[in-house]
């Protein structure tokens, strides 16, 4: 059995990546509301705190903060993905990856940097032209807040910002 190397941080914050095994499905924004039911499901076990999320067809990309001692996110990943699949009406045992990607947020400009990733990601793969305009996206909570303007990233064709992309 492979053993990964995960970096555990008490209240550490991370950047991670979840996918379907099959990136022509769209299981997850067609059953958004089973994935947010076993995400709250997750939460009641696992204490975290999402920063910034966003759903897409067939991956989905989230900051979270750990609030459990253990920080023990491959746990929350599991509860996730458990839940998620046991509430689909037709599930196979290997709907998602096995695995996830993870990073640990450096500092503030890394929290930014990755945040924006996140908002900027439906947008990056071409399903909206405006970051605004995905429904499945933390970015409007931070519209409601008032921490980002809703014409934030501009459009795909208008944008010159990595958003966390490398160059």
């Amino acid at each position: 059995m492979v053993r990964y190397r995960r970096n555990r941080i008490a209240g550490g914050t991370y950047f991670f990546t979840v996918t379907l095994r099959d990136r022509r499905d769209d299981a997850l924004v067609r059953h958004i509301d089973l994935l947010r039911t076993s995400w709250r499901h997750a939460l009641l076990r696992i204490p975290h705190e999402v920063v910034a999320v966003v759903v897409l067809p067939e991956h989905l990309h989230a900051v979270i903060r750990m609030a459990d001692p253990d920080a023990d996110y491959s746990r929350l990943w599991q509860e996730i993905k458990k839940g998620f699949s046991r509430r689909l009406p037709v599930a196979g045992p290997s709907l998602w990856q096995p695995r996830f990607w993870e990073h640990t947020i450096r500092d503030d400009d890394d929290l930014r940097a990755h945040v924006d990733y996140v908002h900027f990601n439906p947008v990056k793969h071409g399903l909206v032209r405006r970051v605004v305009d995905w429904p499945h996206s933390s970015f409007h909570r931070y519209v409601r807040t008032g921490e980002l303007d809703a014409e934030w990233g501009g459009t795909r064709a208008a944008s010159s910002s990595p958003f966390g992309e490398r160059r």
